[in-house]
């Protein structure tokens, strides 16, 4: 992004006028290696144990030699806190504090969301029972709750009162392995006629291409033409609330965080002349 270039342009711009010189900066650095040495050891005691399903003894074993020197290492470092080895302790606290505000807002999103969701199954058996008209063509709604009704699609209708030949509704699920093979990517359930839910999953490692996946679902017999087809999802506009789940100033960091998100169109490479977006509020 070009904002998160031109703030990393402005802060070593600042840290080069603060330092000055290579050996001002070596504080800075050796507080900072050396503690990514430790945190790097955490973590993979944290991997054997949860990821690998090594016994605790093993894993300690394992890690305790190579914890007790990066702790060496980081403390013979420490004396340096106040000749700059502060500057990457307070660049990974602020960092710390945007992840954790993103989380957290995310969670409280996910709850508020929650709170008006409509139960998909529900909303298909109200429109069997209560067929509005159809036109020509295939719909693909994105959802994040593979269980609720994609709030594009209850918007639609409102406003538009009709439904498309085919509608699908689509939820992009990230696996915890790299890479999914082709023949694990997709889970396609038909409820009736006009209704379909597709789950794409794709490796922490891929890039979510919907468009791409789109044509191994077509093996698997759901028919559609993409030029005739449209995406709708959902812009939520976020607004802060006195009485929201996190304190006022993170609220706003939040909102400006999810302001500046990327696109899911671009996300997902979808056909920007296919997209439709319909716009919400939220408090948080």
């Amino acid at each position: 992004m070009p904002q998160v270039n031109s703030f990393l342009f402005i802060f070593v711009v600042a840290l080069v006028l603060y330092f000055r010189n290579s050996s001002g900066l070596s504080a800075a650095y050796g507080i900072a290696v050396t503690g990514e040495m430790v945190i790097t050891s955490v973590l993979l005691f944290a991997v054997m144990l949860r990821g690998w399903n090594w016994k605790p003894v093993v894993a300690a074993a394992v890690i305790a030699p190579l914890f007790i020197i990066d702790v060496g290492f980081f403390a013979a470092n420490v004396a340096k806190f106040a000749d700059g080895g502060w500057v990457p302790v307070a660049v990974a606290c602020t960092m710390g504090l945007i992840m954790q505000t993103w989380m957290a807002g995310r969670r409280l999103l996910a709850a508020r969301t929650k709170m008006d969701e409509v139960r998909l199954a529900a909303v298909i058996d109200k429109l069997a029972q209560k067929r509005p008209p159809t036109v020509p063509g295939t719909a693909i709604f994105l959802t994040s709750d593979v269980e609720g009704a994609p709030t594009a699609l209850l918007h639609s209708l409102k406003h538009y009162k009709v439904l498309h030949e085919q509608n699908v509704i689509l939820s992009v699920v990230t696996a915890t392995k790299p890479f999914v093979p082709d023949n694990e990517k997709i889970f396609l359930e038909s409820f009736n006629p006009l209704f379909s839910r597709l789950i794409i999953t794709f490796g922490y490692m891929e890039t979510p291409n919907i468009p791409r996946a789109l044509v191994l679902v077509r093996k698997l017999g759901l028919k559609f033409d993409i030029m005739s087809t449209s995406f709708f999802l959902s812009r939520r506009t976020i607004l802060p609330s006195k009485k929201g789940g996190l304190p006022f100033w993170q609220d706003r960091l939040f909102i400006t965080l999810a302001q500046n998100a990327g696109n899911a169109t671009d996300y997902f490479g979808l056909p920007t002349g296919r997209v439709v977006e319909l716009g919400l509020q939220t408090t948080i």
